[in-house]
């Protein structure tokens, strides 16, 4: 059961939401001054709050910019319920964070339609930030893939270097056909493996495509 914080300091007004809201299913509780409403809050850590704007000890503004100051309750779907109708009052509540506006008097359905679209939208950032943590955690292991390719590769190709080296040093030193044959297919083979080796590190950089490299940004995982 989803819990909704009203606070409201008309008495009538507040026990009327918290009974409509309990009637369609919600934990719905309340306060009656800014102050308690944010004590409130951060005691239930509730799902949605809603909220007047001129209430006495602190309005609806500073309730607002109070719960967004704690982790805890800064990502709090938050709605203002008012009787101010003045744009630039809306634009102010939308300026610091509010999710959406009532005003005063409203319908019941403008109340519950206006928190289950608050819902709706919190349910479908929930899904996307699953999503984005999936894919975070496959590009972490991309990630980890690549150091440890690196690693290895870094190892191999110093040894068919080595190789080659010793290879070419022998073949100076050789003037016979079976040494010079002998030595020249060892440099082929290490040429070849070589080749392997490259083409591992041009599979590896398909996989940093644009959209993974932005990804990893956002999420400050690659420096820029």
């Amino acid at each position: 059961m989803k819990t909704i914080v009203v606070i409201e300091d008309e008495q009538a007004l507040l026990k009327n939401v918290v009974r409509i809201l309990k009637a369609e299913g919600y934990n719905s509780v309340g306060a009656e001054n800014g102050k308690a409403g944010v004590e409130l809050v951060r005691s239930e850590l509730p799902d949605l709050v809603v909220c007047d704007i001129m209430m006495p000890e602190m309005d609806g503004y500073q309730v607002l910019e109070a719960l967004q100051d704690t982790p805890q309750t800064a990502l709090i779907p938050f709605i203002f319920l008012t009787a101010k109708t003045e744009r630039s009052d809306m634009r102010q509540g939308i300026e610091l964070g509010a999710d959406d506006y009532l005003t005063k008097p409203f319908e019941t359905d403008e109340l519950i339609g206006a928190i289950e679209a608050r819902f709706r939208k919190s349910e479908r950032v929930k899904a996307r930030m699953v999503e984005l943590n999936d894919e975070l955690g496959r590009l972490r292991q991309v990630l980890e893939a690549k150091d440890d390719l690196f690693e290895s590769l870094s190892e191999e190709l110093r040894r068919p270097m080595s190789n080659i080296n010793v290879a070419l040093k022998m073949l100076s030193d050789r003037d016979t056909p079976e040494t010079r044959e002998r030595y020249v297919k060892i440099l082929q083979e290490e040429f070849a493996r070589e080749l392997g080796l490259l083409d591992r590190v041009s599979e590896m950089k398909k996989l940093l495509t644009p959209e993974n490299v932005s990804l990893l940004r956002q999420f400050n995982m690659l420096v820029q």
